[in-house]
């Protein structure tokens, strides 16, 4: 009897401990407002939920990118409308002096003002990104990856958008210049053709910039679906539920005192109730 009695005993206290021990799970779920605080709590959820954070970190560097390769088109796309501009001014001046009529000093003052403009379109081409380095590569395009599938170079090279038949758009003006300075109406013929290339190539150059600039502008919407997405599944798997929560911490708890009353009554009985 005597054995019994405290085999339930020794029951009963373990039975309350395991229910002190989820009282206290419950409270640190309910006061963090996390659901899982070890990967034993639900151990396909943990790494459910290792994943998701994985692709959120990443997700983060890859929108860093993108906002780079939106930043670099943008900005690129302004400097070709300037060179472009540019380029069309050096045409009207460049038709201007294929007139026979000009004086010597007409001419001239056209050949000064393409000159001019020969070094504002070297100085566009030698601009500089917000990183500090050129915006325009002088070689290879710099490709940049901005998902784990997709990488390509937002601006495309310098000798891709400013040179055409061998020659770079600044020194196509400077020819431009040459030519209505002498007044030498087969070479302001060629040079008004070569001029008609520079412009084509910056034509298809910001073409190409556009399709570019679009193509960022759906890789930020995927992203930050992608990211509303991960975001809801994470927090689904990982926090608490906390109405759910505090319902069954009251419960935890009632059933915790109505046990221990229940055992506090049971051992008020001594040793002669027991045996009696």
């Amino acid at each position: 009897m005597i054995n019994a009695t405290g085999n339930r005993m020794t029951r009963e206290i373990a039975r309350q401990s395991l229910l002190t021990q989820n009282i206290a799970q419950t409270q640190i779920q309910v006061s963090t407002g996390k659901r899982i605080q070890r990967s034993s709590d639900d151990p396909v959820a943990a790494i459910r939920i290792t994943t998701l954070r994985t692709a959120q970190a990443n997700d983060v560097a890859w929108k860093a990118n993108v906002d780079l390769g939106v930043t670099l088109t943008a900005q690129a796309d302004s400097v070709l409308k300037s060179a472009a501009d540019l380029l069309v001014r050096a045409r009207e001046l460049t038709v201007a002096g294929a007139s026979q009529t000009l004086a010597p000093p007409d001419r001239n003052a056209i050949a000064t003002e393409l000159s001019a403009l020969a070094d504002e379109l070297d100085n566009l081409a030698a601009t500089r990104s917000t990183l500090g380095a050129p915006l325009f590569a002088a070689g290879a395009p710099s490709v940049m990856r901005f998902d784990g599938d997709t990488l390509f170079a937002p601006v495309p090279s310098r000798t891709a958008l400013f040179e055409s038949g061998g020659q770079s758009a600044a020194q196509h003006v400077r020819n431009a210049a040459t030519t209505v300075s002498s007044g030498n109406s087969v070479t302001i013929g060629s040079s008004l053709t070569a001029l008609d290339g520079a412009i084509d190539q910056f034509a298809t150059a910001q073409a190409q910039i556009g399709i570019n600039a679009s193509r960022l502008d759906r890789l930020t919407e995927l992203q930050s679906e992608r990211g509303i997405a991960n975001k809801a599944e994470r927090s689904a798997l990982e926090d608490t539920d906390l109405t759910s929560a505090i319902a069954k911490l009251n419960a935890q708890t009632i059933t915790l005192e109505a046990a221990q009353a229940a055992f506090a009554r049971i051992n008020r009985r001594t040793l002669f109730d027991i045996l009696g």
